[in-house]
């Protein structure tokens, strides 16, 4: 779930959408190949904003579109993680299980010839007549049981490498797949793992008060225009570390597209969910944020808020929608201020 997208489109949507695709596709002289398919299936869904802007982008310029370019298109806006990563991780892991494997089975074998020539040893132990040949066979069975106690100190060394290898892979594994559920440039949830977690809960809290708010800053573009792409993703950023500090450890804050970001708050009244957008949106206003090279100031930043509670029969889609109303009313109404559901 936290690898590909969720996608819940009806037969009929999907049909109209395939049209769409194998237009474009045809148009552009693209082979129908499911990375290619799963790209430009996200392109016509519109749900994938960034994906858009990134292949609009492409049109403008006129460039071919390869193999190489549609897969970096979906490993970066449609796979939510790095396939590279998971694919290491997998033949590491591999790896590690055949050497151990080997191990086990090359000490099987020592202690299986060993046992065999104990058997022999006792039934020799029982016909000796000779002190010397009993010296002698003693030290022959000393020699044996050092060599066992070798082989089982190596196979425990071996075993102990072996289980703090697959605890460094186990972390590298929850690194990656934190990673494949984070917007790389905010560090807030990205839009497929805001999706799968609504659907969840919208679905498990049917019955239990929840609250989605919709978050988007205003005159954002002015700020790009003005000061550049990249003061803008120092405000995104900032706004982002704002959200992770007023909201709680329940929550989920996620990039919900471009300049839009959005929290799911569990087990949280619509009251409790208006205070949190409060605060977020009284501490930006009164931020005072400045470029790092010069020191100029960028103006006074701020962000309109809509807030949505689910209802019984709401869907993931009616819960967005209401949330969305509601970010428009702040917007229509002067922006910088938290607007409830009607």
């Amino acid at each position: 779930m936290s690898i590909i997208s969720s996608y819940n489109n009806t037969f009929e949507e999907n049909s109209h959408y395939l049209r769409q695709i194998i237009q474009l596709m045809s148009s552009h002289r693209i082979s129908a190949d499911p990375i290619n398919y799963s790209v430009w299936y996200e392109y016509v869904t519109g749900s994938n904003k960034l994906l858009n802007q990134a292949i609009d982008d492409w049109r403008d310029k006129n460039e071919p579109f390869d193999q190489a370019f549609a897969l970096e298109l979906y490993k970066k806006f449609v796979c939510s993680s790095s396939i590279e990563a998971f694919e290491k991780i997998n033949n590491e892991f591999i790896s590690l299980m055949n050497n151990t494997a080997q191990t086990v089975e090359a000490s099987s074998l020592k202690a299986s010839a060993a046992t065999i020539s104990f058997q022999e040893k006792s039934k020799l132990l029982e016909n000796i007549n000779s002190r010397d040949d009993l010296k002698q066979l003693l030290a022959e069975i000393v020699i044996e049981t050092n060599g066992m106690t070798v082989t089982s100190q190596d196979l425990q060394s071996k075993l102990d490498k072996a289980k703090k290898e697959i605890e460094e892979l186990r972390i590298e594994l929850v690194q990656v797949k934190e990673s494949a559920s984070c917007d790389a440039l905010t560090g807030l949830l990205n839009r497929g793992f805001f999706d799968t977690t609504l659907e969840h809960l919208v679905k498990k809290n049917k019955y239990s008060k929840m609250c989605l708010t919709l978050l988007d800053l205003d005159h954002f573009k002015k700020v790009n225009d003005t000061y550049g792409h990249l003061v803008g993703d120092k405000v995104l950023k900032f706004t982002a570390k704002l959200i992770k500090q007023h909201t709680e450890d329940a929550h989920f804050a996620a990039r919900f597209g471009g300049e839009e970001m959005a929290i799911i708050m569990p087990d949280t009244h619509i009251q409790k969910a208006l205070t949190v957008a409060e605060n977020i949106r009284a501490t930006l206003e009164k931020s005072r944020l400045k470029r790092k090279d010069n020191s100029e100031s960028i103006g006074v930043i701020t962000v309109s808020i809509g807030i949505a509670s689910l209802k019984p029969d709401d869907t993931v889609e009616s819960l967005i929608t209401r949330a969305d109303e509601a970010l428009y009313k702040a917007k229509d109404n002067g922006r910088n201020q938290v607007v409830l559901e009607s």
